[in-house]
């Protein structure tokens, strides 16, 4: 792929102070976009921020609890007043199944053993969260009459797997509402679309301890960076509904030119 020049392009990406999203703000940024690390406040946050900016790299952090509309409506406003407009939307926050189940590897727990609770915090982070960034930034960008969001989403083996109550089923709702967001601003200049490591990867997602006794090599989170800057450039104009795995990016993007 050619390099893609991003300068001028706004963006946030949620979940952006480790794993996969830092990932994927770091490749935006390095690309030329002045981009919003959004991300729960804290010295993570803001020790990655630094490093960035320290690097000549246009990043800010930004304060947010993706369960939270007061929250998501403040780092929106935030948005509004900072830079009048947003580009790019990287919907990616999320939390695993070790929240839920630490042993989740060894050990799959039933469905009917999780608890109300545990259900509750990866649905109200994986698929509420989604919605609620969505929903906030989106009337921006119907404004505007342009825009892209990205859902970052799972493998469908995720989905079916045994002991992956609630995570499968939060990644699975989101891909569904990412479809029904692609249809709802279709007409409107806005694209909707998904991108997905294509296997596990080297996250907090995974416990340390695991990770040595997997039977199978972690993706480096690196492995979003082309796509995603893809994505957010103007080669992806008309693009909307689609999943890519990022994993078999290159293939898909030689099918689709």
């Amino acid at each position: 792929m050619k390099r893609i020049d991003l300068s001028g392009v706004y963006a946030v990406v949620t979940g952006a102070s480790s794993g996969l999203g830092l990932a994927m703000a770091e490749g935006l940024l390095k690309s030329g976009a002045t981009v919003a690390l959004a991300s729960r406040p804290g010295v993570k946050l803001d020790n990655q921020v630094e490093r960035l900016k320290s690097d000549g790299l246009s990043a800010t952090g930004l304060p947010i609890d993706v369960r939270s509309d007061s929250s998501v409506a403040s780092a929106v406003q935030w948005v509004q007043q900072a830079w009048g407009r947003l580009d790019v939307l990287v919907n990616n926050a999320g939390i695993g199944m070790r929240t839920v189940n630490p042993r989740f590897m060894e050990e799959p727990l039933p469905f009917y053993n999780v608890t109300a609770g545990g259900f509750r915090d990866v649905i109200d982070t994986n698929l509420t969260g989604y919605f609620l960034v969505a929903r906030g930034f989106a009337s921006m960008m119907v404004s505007q009459g342009h825009g892209k969001i990205i859902n970052v989403s799972m493998n469908h083996e995720t989905m079916r797997r045994k002991g992956f109550i609630p995570y499968g089923p939060s990644r699975a709702g989101a891909e569904s509402l990412s479809y029904i967001m692609a249809e709802d601003l279709r007409s409107l200049g806005i694209s909707v679309n998904m991108l997905l490591p294509g296997g596990a990867t080297e996250t907090g997602m995974i416990p340390e301890e695991l990770k040595a006794h997997l039977p199978f090599p972690l993706l480096s989170p690196e492995v979003m960076v082309d796509p995603i800057v893809f994505l957010a450039s103007s080669a992806s104009d008309g693009i909307t509904g689609e999943r890519i795995t990022a994993t078999k990016f290159q293939e898909w993007l030689k099918q689709n030119n």
